[in-house]
């Protein structure tokens, strides 16, 4: 098995790349391969100088996993990890890996940062997206606000008297 590092890049198996772009991969799993060299910038300068996007969408992904050894542990936590990432997104970059040994396990927080590699520099609309309608912002109280706050406006009278009493108090010498 492959030594998981920070900076490690991972493509899902069936992602389009531009013409005459041959990366060399190895399988992980679940549908996805590492970049054998390369990180996310070299990746996108190869990219960028055929004329695709290579975009960084979102904070990313950490999940952890646990095993005998801090590699094991590590493809635990990516394996997690990448189950999160979105069907629209063709590329991770392991971003940051945390270890904590155990006398009898390794734990490892692996942090993922997911990329879309497309020809446009248009993200697509995902299917089930739906516009939000348009609401103005009103600075007014809804004509109801006593309704629903009604322990709000009975308080107002209380602090006002125990914000003069306060005043006064520290006005007079003792």
């Amino acid at each position: 098995m492959r030594n998981i590092a920070e900076l490690n890049m991972l493509l899902r198996a069936q992602v389009e790349l531009p013409a005459g772009l041959g990366l060399a991969t190895d399988e992980f799993r679940d549908g996805w391969n590492f970049v054998r060299t390369g990180d996310a910038l070299r990746l996108k300068k190869k990219i960028q100088a055929r004329g695709w996007n290579f975009i960084k969408i979102g904070d990313g992904s950490l999940r952890s996993g646990v095993g005998e050894t801090s590699q094991e542990a590590i493809a635990g936590a990516l394996k997690l990890a990448l189950r999160r990432v979105s069907e629209h997104f063709n590329a991770v970059e392991v971003a940051h890996i945390e270890l904590t040994r155990y006398p009898w396990f390794v734990l490892a927080r692996v942090k993922v940062n997911p990329y879309r590699i497309q020809p446009g520099a248009a993200l697509p609309i995902a299917e089930e997206a739906e516009p939000l309608p348009l609401v103005p912002h009103s600075r007014r109280l809804p004509a109801n606000s006593a309704e629903l706050f009604p322990q709000f406006g009975s308080a107002m009278p209380l602090l006002k008297q125990m914000l003069v009493s306060s005043r006064t108090s520290e006005a007079r010498p003792e």
